[in-house]
């Protein structure tokens, strides 16, 4: 049998209201892990906790956050800790893709780019990291995106704050390994999620993800549940000699390792 090990396990995690992050969520309370997330829709991610619960039956905490505000993210690792009593794993899932040329990106718009993806991940790791101390270590898994290794033209400011998480990754993977608090970062290309379908403005989401599909070697476009799997597995006792690592989850489509 392949036990992942998760039962009784604590786990924050980041825009766990939709898609890749709900999934997520899911999945790691089906295995008994105690789940936390966090979105900045009250009622909505209301509903998904409660979705989760009655899918799984297990613990599910709804907290209100906008990681990009320092006092909302130690709220949400305050009442993690307070209602599962510590803090095993960590999932940096919250942010949108914002692509755009170099000349149009104005000052503000880098800089909620940044509050969101770096800053935000790199307080829930400072908050998170000495819970994980406490408890004999811990997994922290940093989501980024292909472009972060591999920018192509008009993507800003993703891919540059995306190489910035997976800098992250690999400094707190080094300064942590003694502690034995494993961190990772999962590359994505194109994966089923609540973002496309807000883009697509209730189009023929079937049609588009048929033609993004055909930049994806495998043929077709992950569904979020795959997503799901990867992160149950990094975060998980069968990934105990892996950290600093950055797995692409793109059928194939990246250029580069």
């Amino acid at each position: 049998m392949f036990d992942l090990e998760l039962e009784g396990k604590v786990a924050i995690i980041t825009g766990g209201s939709d898609g890749m992050g709900r999934a997520a969520a899911q999945r790691l309370a089906g295995e008994g892990a105690r789940v936390a997330i966090c979105g900045r829709r009250k009622e909505h991610l209301e509903r998904a906790a409660d979705a989760i619960r009655k899918a799984t039956g297990g613990h599910v905490l709804a907290q209100v956050a906008d990681v990009s505000r320092a006092a909302d993210v130690e709220a949400l690792v305050s009442a993690t800790v307070a209602q599962f009593g510590g803090l095993d794993i960590l999932v940096n899932n919250a942010g949108t893709s914002a692509a755009a040329g170099f000349e149009s990106v104005s000052d503000e718009a880098w800089q909620a780019d940044i509050d969101l993806k770096v800053m935000g991940a790199i307080r829930c790791c400072r908050l998170a990291i000495p819970h994980m101390k406490r408890r004999g270590g811990g997994r922290i898994i940093n989501i980024t995106n292909l472009g972060g290794k591999a920018p192509t033209a008009r993507g800003l400011p993703t891919s540059v704050t995306r190489a910035a998480g997976i800098n992250l990754t690999k400094s707190l993977a080094h300064e942590y390994a003694r502690d034995k608090i494993l961190v990772n970062t999962i590359c994505i290309g194109f994966v089923k999620s609540a973002q496309w379908e807000r883009r697509a403005k209730g189009g023929d989401m079937e049609g588009f993800y048929r033609e993004a599909a055909k930049n994806v070697p495998l043929g077709r476009v992950a569904d979020a549940e795959e997503f799901a799997d990867l992160v149950a597995f990094l975060v998980s006792a069968r990934a105990a000699y892996i950290t600093g690592t950055a797995i692409n989850f793109d059928g194939g489509r990246s250029a580069v390792v």
